[in-house]
């Protein structure tokens, strides 16, 4: 199994729910505000006046069968529309109960 970190920002948040929706993964934990800079090419995102966008991000523990599919949809997501962005971080579940 594998834990799926994706970060995106909030403009994202149907187009990231559908594709969960879409591909049956049921399972995940959803945080909303949160903060931060692409480590690229992207602004920070703080939800200030400054840098009033925020991110959201969602993890999900999933199949390993389920990975690529997963990754490829994010990265089709992220290219329809790079300057608002969406990037995924996958870690081994060595463990569950």
């Amino acid at each position: 199994m594998k834990a799926v970190f994706i970060v995106f920002n909030q403009a994202n948040t149907e187009r990231v729910e559908y594709i969960l929706d879409q591909l049956k993964i049921r399972g995940f934990t959803f945080f909303e505000e949160v903060q931060g800079q692409g480590s690229e090419t992207g602004e920070p995102h703080r939800g200030t006046h400054t840098w009033p966008e925020m991110n959201s991000a969602v993890i999900t523990v999933v199949e390993d069968d389920k990975v690529d599919i997963l990754l490829k949809t994010i990265h089709k997501l992220d290219l329809r529309n790079k300057a608002i962005g969406v990037r995924a971080f996958v870690w081994d579940i060595i463990q569950s109960y």
